[in-house]
This record gives structure tokens, C-alpha cells and sequence, in this order.
């Protein structure tokens, strides 16, 4: 049996990057999957066809997830479509970086809507499908960055710091339900957002990683998948570092 099988998914970012291979590993694992990012263009299309090519339903959404009405009009239309909702990973996510003597009060201010705002909007949505079933597990992208900080990117370790004390609080809130909620923290990931940096930097940062390489988005998938399934029914409230210990 897949580890997914009967299981619906809902992925924020789906159509992209780590919330694309995130789709396509709970699809290959047997998960029905909805997607969302802010349009749905050729990219979220195409991945409709390759979802559907594992023998599960899947259907992308055009919808902002730091909008509250948006995200909870979405999840209803979803839950009615689908049956229910298992899974929720709120990938969603923005970075407006600099150093803050130069970033704006729009720049931090619209991170923050993104990253951490959406976070509340799309668990408090999905979460009374969720206590209906006594069932479900909230993983939430987060990142080193959040974890550690880092210059020229406060904004966005705010918004990441944050996401990780909403985990903790929503995995006390709602264990008792059956509901569980965890947070992934990525590293130096090998992204098309990372593609636009020099050589140089790539390799100075590659040297502090203890593995010494990128992470791939597989890697992060691979994490997910873990934390969706019942192999993780006794983990809750916990960041996992995917980082290759880089934040070690």
C-alpha cells in the first residue's frame, strides 16, 4: 500500500518549485491533490496532467493565500470537490530581501502577509474539516533562516520565526483532536531562485554545509511525505531541519 492512499492533499505554491515536487511524491505515494499559487498559468496545467498520470484526482486553484476570503472560499470548494481534506502544507511564500536601513515598510509588510498571514488563513479554513474527521497533519514550510536569522533578510526570518511558534502552539491546540502539526525548515535548497546567484556565492555557501552540497527539492518532498503519513503519528510540534546540517 502507498503511504498516501485515500489521503487528500492540500499544497499552497503548488504549481513550483518544492511545492511542485511536493505534489508529485504524495501523488506518486496514492494522495488525491489540490493545488494553489496566486494564477493559475501553464506551469499549474501542466502539472494537473502530471499528477493525474499516478491514477489520482488533482485540480489547481487560482487563489491568494494571504488573502483570508480567497483561501477560505478555496478550501470550502476544495473539501466539497474532493470529500475531505487530510493534509495541509503551506508552502506559500515570498522574499523582499535587504538590509533593513534600506528595506521599505511595503517590502516587510507585504512578507509578512504572505509568509506568516496566509499560515493563519489556510489552518483556519482547513481546520473544521479536519476536527470534524479526527484526523490530519498541518506541515508547515518554514526555514533555517528562521531558525538561525540571517542579514538582509529580516523580514523574512520574521515571517519564518513566527510560522514556527504558530506550529507549536496549533500541535497543543489540536492534538487532542487527532490533528497534527509540524514545520520543515529548509536550507540551501537547489531552486530556480537559487540559479539566479553568482558561482561564487553558490560554492562559499556550499562550504558550510557539513554535506557539502545544495539540497535538492526531492530531499524536502521526502520529508513531507513523512510527516503526511501515519509513519509520523507520534511526531508533532516539531521543526525538522532540512539543511544538510548547515544550522548544526
Amino acid at each position: 500500500m502507498k503511504l498516501l492512499e485515500g489521503k487528500t492533499a492540500l499544497v499552497t505554491g503548488g504549481s513550483r518549485g518544492i511545492g511542485k515536487t511536493i505534489c508529485l511524491k504524495f501523488a506518486q505515494e496514492g494522495a488525491n491533490v489540490a493545488f494553489s499559487d496566486i494564477a493559475l498559468d501553464e506551469n499549474g496545467e501542466a502539472l494537473i496532467k502530471e499528477l493525474e498520470a499516478f491514477g489520482v484526482k488533482a485540480k489547481g486553484y487560482a487563489s491568494d493565500a494571504s488573502s483570508f476570503e480567497q483561501s477560505e472560499a478555496m478550501v470550502n470548494e476544495i473539501a466539497a470537490e474532493f470529500g475531505q481534506i487530510h493534509i495541509l502544507v503551506n508552502n506559500a511564500g515570498i522574499t523582499r530581501d535587504n538590509l533593513l536601513m534600506r528595506m521599505t515598510e511595503a517590502d516587510w509588510d507585504l512578507v509578512i502577509k504572505v509568509n506568516l498571514k496566509s499560515i493563519f488563513n489556510l489552518t483556519k479554513s482547513v481546520q473544521k474539516y479536519m476536527l470534524k474527521q479526527r484526523f490530519g497533519s498541518i506541515i508547515n514550510m518554514s526555514s533555517v533562516v528562521g531558525v538561525n536569522g540571517n542579514a538582509g533578510q529580516s523580514n523574512y526570518s520574521a515571517s519564518k520565526a513566527g510560522l514556527i511558534g504558530f506550529t507549536k502552539s496549533i500541535a497543543q491546540e489540536l492534538g487532542s483532536r487527532g490533528i497534527r502539526c509540524n514545520a520543515i525548515a529548509p536550507g540551501f535548497i537547489e531552486t530556480k531562485m537559487t540559479e539566479k546567484l553568482p558561482e561564487e556565492v553558490r560554492k562559499e555557501w556550499i562550504k558550510t554545509i557539513p554535506l557539502r552540497r545544495a539540497g535538492q527539492p526531492q530531499d524536502v518532498a521526502d520529508v513531507a511525505t513523512f510527516l503526511a503519513s501515519d509513519l509520523s503519528s507520534y511526531v508533532t510540534g516539531q521543526v525538522i531541519n532540512v539543511c544538510g546540517g548547515m544550522s548544526t
